[in-house]
């Protein structure tokens, strides 16, 4: 089985859309034969995510730090929940297990990890399709940023088209089925 990373908070946003939007992902996961690697949480869309993947058959894998194990936000029902000393090892161990990174909306840290797979895609370390699940256009602001560094030449057009910015999950899923990872810079 196939697995996707999915990034995204211990928060529920304000609007309703981010909610249903995260159960037709988790459903789309299950549907596909996707298992669902998370950061390990109960709360917000995280744990809507995960406890709707368990619901629907699926599998879930979570990766949880050490200090927020100890907070009580582990979601305790997940398929596998692995306990890591901190966010940096459990951002790595959520690459190495699965096939994919998806970003739904979130704060600050669901863009840094998602910024952070991709990156790293650029230099060889990650090998996983990143995208960014563009519910109701949040990342709208950030897919123009992206290509603003495209056209002012810190990022070029192919790696440009190693990230995608998409609301439809049959899109998504063409994504990762033709991704082929970024060539590896040379300098």
């Amino acid at each position: 089985m196939k697995a996707i990373a999915v990034y995204y908070g211990a928060a529920m946003g304000n609007e309703a859309i981010y909610k249903n939007a995260t159960i037709k992902l988790a459903k789309w996961l299950v549907k596909n034969d996707y298992a669902l690697v998370y950061g390990g949480g109960k709360f917000g869309l995280m744990g809507v995510l995960a406890k709707t993947v368990l619901q629907n058959g699926g599998t879930v894998y979570g990766v949880l730090p050490q200090e927020l194990a100890e907070r009580g936000t582990a979601l305790e029902s997940a398929t596998n929940l692995e306990v890591v000393e901190n966010m940096s090892i459990r951002k790595r161990r959520m690459i190495e297990l699965s096939d994919a990174c998806i970003a739904l909306p979130g704060g600050p840290g669901t863009l840094e990890e998602i910024s952070e797979a991709f990156s790293w895609a650029r230099i060889g370390d990650n090998n996983n399709p990143c995208v960014l699940y563009n519910v109701a256009d949040y990342y709208r602001p950030l897919e123009k940023m992206y290509d603003e560094m495209t056209a002012k030449g810190f990022l070029t057009k192919a790696d440009r088209e190693k990230l995608l910015f998409s609301e439809s999950l049959t899109k998504i899923g063409q994504f990762i089925d033709g991704y082929v990872p970024p060539k590896i810079r040379e300098y």
